[in-house]
């Protein structure tokens, strides 16, 4: 059990206007060590769950390490579980990888390993590890904390050919979730492409490529899909970000912002909200917009 634990994870700033605002009341508000990234709905232990990625860096931006904070949405507590290898000898290694979005379907977690295709987790199996074990999965050598992490390892690498940017969820119109994604590709020109891809069912299966796409924005950062209706982040640096809609060939900007340095996008069909997230430190929220504001 993991939200079950005593103090129920660490506690977050929750606050409901026009938006439903959720901020971190540690370090992580400002380090430069780690950035959020991606981010998806689900379920854990029977409560609504948000899972927000994570990416450690050296000073040189050598990824160490990636991480994945899961959210009780209604007690606005988190949790961390560290992202990890197995390597030949079977011993635990840090996952690498940009996590730059996520899609979760039931115990199976895919997130974008940039330029290195989808990662998929297994959230069913999550670890206990302890001392240098958890010192390592984490990208910290030579401390003594943390003395113990959870972790999810990786079971499958899914070669795509797209760079993997970014990685969102489909629905229907009514909002039934469907086994298909968005993967996209960041590029600071309007070159960047979508992808939509069926998920693999079997181990034996890969991701199945349907309709691709350029939508002519420059600084893409995140995509999902409801029914023919298309929704696409840009970040614009230290300003707002901005929100695209409409169907694949005839995306407009919408008047609602995103936060400054906007990230993924994830749908909520059962609270009707649109999450996203900022990565700028000292201005990192995790955000809430009702479908009602973007006309869903």
């Amino acid at each position: 059990m993991l939200f079950s634990r005593g103090s129920n994870g660490r506690r977050m700033l929750r606050r409901r206007r026009d938006t439903h605002d959720l901020r971190w009341l540690s370090a992580r508000a400002w380090t430069t060590r780690w950035y959020p990234q991606g981010i998806d709905i689900g379920e854990r232990e029977g409560r609504r769950t948000l899972a927000v990625s994570w990416f450690r860096q050296d000073r040189t931006g050598h990824h160490l390490a990636s991480r994945v904070v899961l959210i009780d949405t209604e007690r606005a507590r988190h949790i961390d579980i560290a992202l990890a290898i197995e390597d030949d000898a079977g011993d635990l290694q840090p996952a690498q990888i940009h996590t730059g979005g996520l899609a979760w379907f039931g115990d199976r977690l895919f997130a974008a390993a940039t330029g290195r295709g989808i990662w998929e987790f297994d959230l069913s199996d999550i670890r206990r590890v302890h001392g240098p074990v958890a010192r390592r999965v984490r990208g910290i050598a030579g401390r003594w904390w943390p003395r113990s992490a959870l972790v999810a390892v990786r079971t499958r690498v899914h070669p795509i050919d797209l760079r993997c940017s970014f990685l969102g969820r489909a629905f229907d119109a009514d909002g039934a979730p469907l086994r298909r994604v968005l993967i996209g590709e960041y590029r600071r020109d309007d070159e960047g492409r979508i992808g939509e891809f069926t998920i693999p069912e079997g181990t034996d299966d890969g991701f199945v490529a349907h309709e691709r796409f350029a939508p002519g924005i420059p600084r893409m950062q995140g995509s999902v899909r409801w029914g023919d209706r298309i929704l696409v982040s840009q970040s614009a640096l230290k300003t707002p970000g901005r929100l695209w809609t409409g169907t694949r060939d005839a995306l407009t900007r919408h008047s609602v912002p995103l936060p400054a340095g906007c990230e993924d996008l994830a749908l909520d069909p059962d609270e009707r909200m649109l999450w996203t997230l900022g990565e700028h430190p000292r201005h990192r929220v995790v955000r809430g917009i009702p479908f009602a504001r973007i006309g869903l």
